[in-house]
């Protein structure tokens, strides 16, 4: 599979007429993949709750596009934030399993490439924090 602009421009587009402002591109080769590998087109205005993964750690590239990806305590707080920016310095992030974390897009026509060990498996209750 060529992943080229025609198909980050499509799935940005589908990402803008979507409720959620995002847009997830499956990757695996088949539905039994025991991988999680997808492509995540986001817009300005996307909600994206406090989680976390107890069962991996998540590695993203940001493929373009700008957001800001945000890291809490167990309390809800914000301890960290970090720029990724697809023409900048930073443009790659391993989350630490277990980490709290969340991101705020940006730029829109952002695009993400998401990494994680083990089968799709939705968020459980215990990988949401509600503050």
């Amino acid at each position: 599979m060529i992943i080229d602009k025609k198909l980050l421009d499509d799935l940005s587009a589908k990402a803008k007429a979507s409720p959620r402002l995002r847009q997830a591109y499956d990757l695996r080769n088949t539905p039994e993949d025991n991988s999680q590998r997808m492509l995540n087109a986001i817009e300005p205005g996307t909600v994206m709750p406090i989680h976390r993964h107890l069962a991996s750690s998540e590695t993203v590239t940001l493929l373009r596009g700008k957001i800001c990806w945000h890291f809490y305590d167990d309390a809800g707080n914000k301890t960290e934030s970090v720029i990724l920016d697809a023409n900048g310095d930073v443009r790659c992030i391993n989350v630490e399993k277990g980490r709290w974390h969340s991101l705020e897009c940006m730029e829109s026509g952002s695009v993400l490439l998401e990494c994680k060990d083990g089968r799709y498996e939705g968020l459980r209750e215990e990988e949401v924090l509600i503050v």
